[in-house]
């Protein structure tokens, strides 16, 4: 009885010996495969989250900042946070903060070149639109018509296409193309919803134009 186990047993070694023989390095490599694209989740997983703190702790240094006034550490933080963390939300967040500030300290051109690069690279397609919208209308102040209405061609979100509208219309008042304004007016109260307080006042844009939107109808 012994014996005929012991033969069993060897027959199974063999058997196995033959099989690990023939697939052992295939085994091998898979395994250390899997392992590795383990390791290699788990270490992006953690460069994830350390890139998402350090960005978080510039990001509310930008915002003392900013609210303290600091047109100058502004840019500095905000340069810092675009250049290690340019595709994180906090740098497009940044951007917008930043050229809030410089505007208001009367610097249009640092604005302008805050708003160019969340524009231009921001991971995200509602904070480009916001940073174009943004950017037209400083462009606008400067009376950069064309420039203006340049950076509004690039928002292709349908979300935005009231205010893109809306910003189109000053633009083209600004440069004396009434009917031209009065169109795109007209196209932003109707893309907007009735339930949002902004459409009012394009509403009295309209109205101020000769072309009021019951007086339309």
């Amino acid at each position: 009885m012994a014996n005929a186990l012991d033969l069993q047993e060897q027959e199974q070694l063999d058997e196995l010996k033959a099989f690990w023989a023939r697939w052992g390095n295939l085994i091998t490599w898979v395994v250390t495969l899997a392992l590795l694209a383990f390791a290699g989740w788990n270490g992006w997983n953690w460069w994830q989250r350390k890139q998402g703190l350090e960005a978080s702790a510039m990001a509310d240094a930008l915002e003392q900042a900013a609210a303290a006034g600091d047109a100058e550490r502004t840019a500095r933080v905000f340069a810092d946070l675009k250049e290690r963390y340019g595709r994180t939300v906090y740098a497009a967040q940044g951007g917008l903060l930043a050229a809030k500030v410089q505007y208001d300290k009367g610097q249009a051109d640092a604005a302008r070149a805050s708003l160019a690069w969340v524009a231009e690279n921001a991971g995200d397609d509602d904070y480009r639109a916001v940073a174009r919208l943004r950017l037209a209308g400083v462009l606008l102040d400067g009376k950069r018509y064309d420039e203006a209405l340049k950076a509004l061609d690039g928002v292709g979100s349908p979300a935005f296409a009231a205010l893109v509208a809306d910003r189109r219309g000053d633009i083209l008042l600004a440069q004396g193309k009434t009917d031209a304004a009065k169109d795109a007016y007209q196209a932003a109260y109707k893309a907007m919803d009735e339930r949002v307080d902004y459409r009012r006042l394009v509403e009295a844009k309209l109205t101020s134009l000769g072309a009021a939107p019951g007086a339309a109808k």
